[in-house]
Formats: C-alpha cells, structure tokens, sequence
C-alpha cells in the first residue's frame, strides 16, 4: 500500500506536468482492472460455502487453510446446523463471543433468506452485548478517516495558505510548485515507521493501548502547527503525525474483526469501515476549506479534538482483544 502511495506521488508530478489530473486519474486506475482475474481464484469463505450446503467445498478450503498453516483440522466431520440460533438477549458479557474456534461448530445463527440475514446482523451489532463495541467502532474508524485523509491534505494545503494569508492575498493555486510533490513524496514515507511502530507495539501494549496511544502521540505533533512554521517544519511534524495515523488505523483494522463473532464481523466491519470513509469525505472541509479561508489555527484545532476524541474511545472499548483466539 505504501509503496503505491509513494510511487502515486512521483507519477503525478510527470502526469500533470504534462496532461491534467483527469488523465492521472484515469492511469492510477489502471492496477484496480489487473485485480480482477485474483477474484476468481480468491478461496471461498468456509461459512458462507456451508451456507450454500457445499460442505465438500467448504472442507477443501479448510484443509487448505491447515496445510498452509501446518496445524491439524479438529476430529470429526464439517456439520452445519441451521435450527440452533445464538440469543443475543442472554445476559452475557462480550468476552463470551470470543471463544475458540474448536469450541464451536460451524452453526447458522439464522435461517433466513439474505436480505433478513443482514437485517438480523444489524440487530445483533446493536444489541446489549454488541452496542457498546460497536458504536465506539463506529466513531473511532470515522475519526481515524478523517485525521489520516486530512494529514494527506494538509500537506499541500499548509505551506500554500500560510503563503497566500501572509501576504494578504486570496488562495492562489500553485500546481507546478515542485515543493508540493516533493513534501507529498517525503510524508508518504511515514506510513513505513508508522507501520513498523504499530506491530511493535500492538504485541507489548496490547490493540487498546497502542490505538490510544497513537493517536495522543499524534495529537503532539499537530499541536505546533496551530502556529505559523517554516516549510521544514511543516514536513517534519506531518511526517511524525502522519506516521502515527497510519500506525493507529492499522491497529484498528486489525481490531474490528476480533471484536465480532463469525456471524456479525462482515456485516459489522463492512458498515464501520463505511462509515470511515464519511470521515474522509467530511475532512476536506477542514482541511482545504478553512485553510483557504486563513482559518489554521481553527483547522488544527478541529484535527486535535477528533483525535482526542478517538483515543478517549479507545479507551473505553469494553474488550481487549490481545492474546484472544477469535469466535
């Protein structure tokens, strides 16, 4: 992924040097179409085969997955149940989800047709035992959206506004400043230590921890970019707040996933990844609006609050899920 980011910025510079953005966008898309003969070669999920009543299939891929893992398949033949259902409503703890695989049989939590399988995963993301996890998911994978999109944006944005505001004149769009591909180029390279931090630290600290702390750490290198900085300065926190973006939504991709049992995770995952990318959406009004409109100090602030936020967050996930085997 980071090295996509980084070779993006060098084939812009070359692109719209020469063409116009609409033709980077049309070569950066490219890669997306030599994805799809992956697709069909791409194993099935397991349940889902057992859903479909191919059991065969569903063993193949499992002893698939155990042979490339070298770990042996539990005794016994791959059943799937649909009359026994989980109830949500039962007073059990979160913790209870996480139990190992071997425990449980591969069972359908619902006979139902697709469309009322989803609707009951929604009500089970929902419910007393989910509700909690789920709706701090929710706000932290909209905060850490907004905070990574945003850093990306600030890049270019920072250095222009704090010219055009000192000199008193209205934003002027400077494309072929070289100094944007370079600073552009200079912080996608922080997504490499961001990378290797959180791996470090996801396995000393734990997921809740990391995440948090991440993010404050983050915080610290907005803080003096509420005050005018010298272009080097600008490129040097950003790299260091970007790298932490980076680290924390790692974790947090990592995370989600654990929290939900196999019934729930695609359904929960999905929607809170969707959610996200409305954070990335909304960030641009920040981060390109009220930097253009000599707003930085406000535009900071705005970053620094959602970050608390998100790591306040973290803090209160009911579970941690370090050293856990995963429902």
């Amino acid at each position: 992924m980071w090295l996509g980011i980084c070779f993006r910025q060098i084939w812009a510079k070359v692109v719209i040097s020469a063409l116009n953005w609409r033709w980077l966008l049309a070569f950066t898309a490219v890669p997306c179409f030599l994805l799809l003969p992956f697709f069909g070669i791409t194993p099935e999920s397991p349940r889902y085969l057992c859903a479909q009543n191919r059991m065969s299939d569903a063993t193949l891929v499992l002893e698939r997955i155990s042979k490339t893992n070298q770990a042996a398949l539990p005794p016994g033949i791959l059943t799937y149940n649909r009359g026994i259902e989980v109830d949500q409503s039962a007073p059990t703890c979160e913790i209870d989800h996480l139990l190992p695989v071997r425990e449980k049989e591969c069972t359908d939590d619902n006979a139902m047709s697709s469309k009322s399988g989803s609707l009951a995963a929604l009500r089970s993301l929902l419910s007393r035992n989910l509700r909690r996890s789920t709706l701090l998911l929710w706000f932290v994978f909209y905060a850490n959206s907004f905070a990574y999109y945003g850093l990306v944006l600030l890049t270019s944005q920072l250095s222009d506004a704090n010219r055009s505001c000192a000199s008193g004149l209205r934003y002027v769009k400077s494309e072929q400043d070289a100094s944007l591909y370079k600073d552009t180029f200079i912080t996608s390279f922080a997504e490499i230590p961001g990378l290797l931090v959180s791996a470090v630290l996801v396995e000393w600290l734990g997921r809740k921890a990391t995440m948090w702390c991440l993010m404050f750490t983050c915080c610290g290198f907005l803080g003096p970019l509420v005050f005018h900085q010298s272009e080097i300065w600008i490129t040097g926190l950003l790299f260091g707040a970007r790298a932490c973006a980076m680290g924390s939504f790692t974790v947090l991709c990592l995370y989600a996933p654990e929290v939900y049992p196999t019934s729930v995770r695609s359904t929960g995952v999905g929607i809170a990844t969707a959610i996200g990318r409305i954070g990335g959406i909304v960030c641009p009004l920040v981060a390109v609006g009220m930097l253009r409109s000599c707003h930085q100090m406000e535009a900071i602030i705005v970053f620094e609050a959602v970050l608390c936020l998100a790591a306040i967050a973290c803090m209160l996930f009911p579970v941690e899920t370090k050293g856990r085997d995963m429902n």
